[in-house]
Order: C-alpha cells, then structure tokens, then sequence
C-alpha cells in the first residue's frame, strides 16, 4: 500500500505500509512491528492515533539530550541550507568544529578524531588501528557485550548474535566480572574484580600476547544488562595492556557523552584508553555519526603511512553540525552535570524504593541515566523472569503510555539525560503497578 505523508495517518495505516516494504533488523519479517510513532518533544513521543509515551529507552540509548531539541534541529537546517554534503577527502569547516568539539572534551592527548557513520563501524575501525599499529591480528573481548553488526564488530560481540554470523578471523573471549551472576564464585566486588583479571590474564598469556592487537571492551556493557565495572577492574585492565604491550579500546557508544553523568564512563573508573569509540549521545542519533577519538602515539604512526580505510559519509556535514550544537548544548544547559544528579538523586533512589517492595527485581544496577532492573523468577535461586512474564512486563508499560528499553529478563531504565524529577517519579509509579500485576499473576 501507498501512504500520503502529508495526510492525517492513522498507526495501523504505517505499520500496514512499513510491512509492505521494510525489512527490520534482528526480527523475523512474518509480523508487522506494533508501534508507529509520528513525533516528539524532549521525553515524550507520540503515535499517530493520540496516544502520548515517557520515552524511558532513549530509543536504543541514543536520545540523550531528549527530541527536537531546537540547537540542534537549527544547525541542522542551517547546515543544510548551506552544503549538504562534501566528500571525506576535502577540508570542511564544520567537520573540523565537530572533531574540535569532541577532542576539547576527551582525556589529554587525544587530538585526533576518525569519522564513522555509526557505532558499528567504529568498532571496527578502532580494531583496524589496533592491528595496523601493532601488526597483530586477535581482538580479546567479553563475552557479556555488543560491539556493532558490522563483520568484525558482530565477532567482537559477546552474545547470541555473534553465533550466526562469525565470518572474521582473530576474536577471543572472555568473562568480565558480573557479581551477581559470578563465574568466578566471588562474593564481594573486590573479588569479582580480582578474580575476572587473572581469568583476564589467562586468557592473554594462553592465546600469545605476542599475537593480540588490543583488548576491547565496553566501558560500562549495556545491553549485556548495564554492568557497571567493580572498583579496579578497568584499570587492572589497563595494566594487563601495559604489561603484555596491548592496546586498549574502550567502547564508549552506549555509554559515552552524558549517559553516565560524565562526558566518557571511563572516567569514573581512573583508567585511561588508547582508542575510544562513540556514537548515539554525540549528537541524540539526530544524523547517523560515530567516530574514533585517537591517542596521540596511535595517531602519529599514520603521518607517514597511509590508513587504509574510508567511508563515503565520514564526518558528513550535516552530521558534524548536529554534533556542534549537541555538545554545545550539553555544555550550556549543564546536562551531562543533570544526568550525574538526577541518577544520584531521584532515578537511582527510585529504582531502589522499587526493589524494597518487589521481589521480582533482583538486582539494580547504574549511573546517570543508565541503570538496569534485573528481573527473577526467584530471589533466592535468582533464576531469570522466564520469557512469557517479560512480554507481560513490556505489554504493562507500554499500554499504560511508558517506552521501555526491554532486553533478556532486564527492563533498561535509560531515559534522555534531560528527563526532570517529576517524570523519573511518573516512569517509576508505571512500573511499580506494572510489576505488582505481575506478581499478582
């Protein structure tokens, strides 16, 4: 069927066209997707029937400073009005604003800035850098992660989706610490951290540390379930990097540019990266970007010696401009220093009046505006809320006007870092009665 986009649509109208023709990712294409939505301001997004929605997903964790935010919507047009797109190989203004923008807010030393179209292929550009400089070929990695859906990327991942699709060479695993669900039998964080490092290690000096390139990891995974790293995890890291001459890449995507109450999540955990890669809240998702932040050392061996590697639309001027506005933004309006405070405030403190009335959730875990309830059959054995109550759980927040971020048996609390007191209070009163029709059975 055809649709009249400028013409009053219902929802069933759009989802009726969109199952025509759009073939959707990580889906089975057999049923139509059951939203539509047609527009949004701030925290709220709206459907074509009327109905309103508390965005508490950020979409797939990227709308950080919220919908239409007029800066950036702004910088957009003007930039649109003026060059709509150059090719990589030219100098633009705008472009070289945005890589200004996003180095004035990295660590000391990180000068350089490779554009990407999203945060897949920064994943697998980082990995590139890695064994160019280093002329090695493994990638060690966690197992609990999701680093992109692009060849190597997709390999790099952890979970299920990697299975299907390992068609690169050189990936290696491992378990990183997750004490509530421990592969390493500890019972304090200190032991998870300490006991996940020698596993770590291991895993380093069984695969010949003289053939691995870089370790990668998220700084904080968040699809895997938001697991915020014990004290001295990231940084043992560090160390194993330094001790065996391995580059360290740390996926900022989900994590980095506010979402966390800080510009990166690494800088929480006093560990410093040789790579970063970002994406999503460098610009809300408003023009597909990502990119490579480059330590000085990594960037200097390219003087000389070509980096074999390109895309089309590497720092895309429309791209660069939203990114411009966004991190002003962010800068003017305080809205990375809101996500710290609302998350230590009223988010964090909600979820956990959540967890002192419900059995369901066994654990929270979070910063900023990051945070994950764990969800269990059974306290006790911590068993996972079994795949049918979680469609009931998702139904629940949904009907009742709440977006969440779903995954496994987690419901992901990640609203836009701009959300205030009152809508963490709204978001989590729909959960609350969400979750007490569940246990009522």
């Amino acid at each position: 069927m055809s649709i009249d986009v400028g013409a009053a649509l219902s929802n069933a109208a759009v989802i009726a066209a969109d199952h025509e023709h759009v073939f959707h990712s990580w889906s089975a294409q057999g049923a139509p997707v059951p939203l539509a939505f047609e527009g949004g301001d701030g925290v709220e997004l709206w459907d074509h029937d009327g109905k309103r929605y508390l965005d508490f997903s950020s979409q797939l964790v990227n709308a950080t400073i919220g919908y239409q935010h007029p800066k950036v919507v702004e910088a957009i047009q003007r930039q649109a009005a003026t060059l709509t797109t150059i090719a990589p190989a030219h100098a633009n203004a705008t472009r070289s604003l945005a890589a200004e923008r996003i180095a004035g807010v990295a660590p000391d030393g990180f000068e350089k800035v490779f554009f990407t179209n999203g945060g897949a292929d920064a994943n697998e550009n980082a990995m590139r850098l890695a064994r160019l400089v280093t002329g090695r070929d493994k990638i060690v990695s966690h197992y609990r992660s999701y680093h992109g859906n692009t060849g190597a990327a997709v390999v790099a991942t952890g979970d299920w989706r990697r299975v299907p699709n390992e068609f690169a060479r050189g990936h290696v695993h491992a378990f990183g610490p997750y004490l509530y669900r421990s592969e390493f039998w500890a019972r304090t964080p200190e032991q998870e951290a300490e006991r996940a490092l020698h596993h770590l290690e291991r895993v380093v000096q069984a695969e010949g540390p003289a053939s691995i390139a870089a370790i990668l990891l998220e700084s904080v995974p968040g699809t895997a379930g938001v697991l915020v790293p014990p004290p001295g995890y990231l940084a043992g890291v560090r160390a194993i990097a330094d001790r065996y001459g391995l580059l360290l890449i740390l996926d900022e995507v989900m994590a980095g540019f506010g979402r966390t109450g800080a510009w990166f999540a690494f800088e929480h955990f006093d560990v410093r990266p040789d790579l970063i890669t970002f994406a999503k809240g460098v610009n809300s998702g408003y023009v597909p970007v990502g990119g490579v932040i480059i330590s000085d050392p990594v960037a200097a061996a390219f003087d000389e010696r070509v980096f074999p590697g390109g895309l089309t639309y590497s720092g895309h001027p429309l791209a660069a401009a939203s990114i411009v506005a966004t991190i002003d933004a962010m800068r003017d309006e305080g809205i990375v220093e809101h996500a710290a405070a609302i998350g230590e405030a009223h988010l964090g403190p909600a979820l956990h009046e959540l967890a002192a009335h419900h059995a369901l959730i066994g654990e929270i875990r979070g910063l900023g505006v990051f945070w994950a309830l764990e969800l269990v059959e059974d306290p006790a054995t911590r068993a996972p809320l079994p795949p049918a109550a979680m469609v009931r759980v998702k139904a629940g927040l949904l009907e009742r006007g709440l977006l969440p971020f779903v995954q496994d048996n987690r419901i992901h609390v990640v609203p836009p870092a701009i959300i205030t007191a009152a809508d963490v209070a709204r978001g989590a009163a729909v959960i609350d009665e969400v979750l007490t029709e569940v246990e009522r059975g």
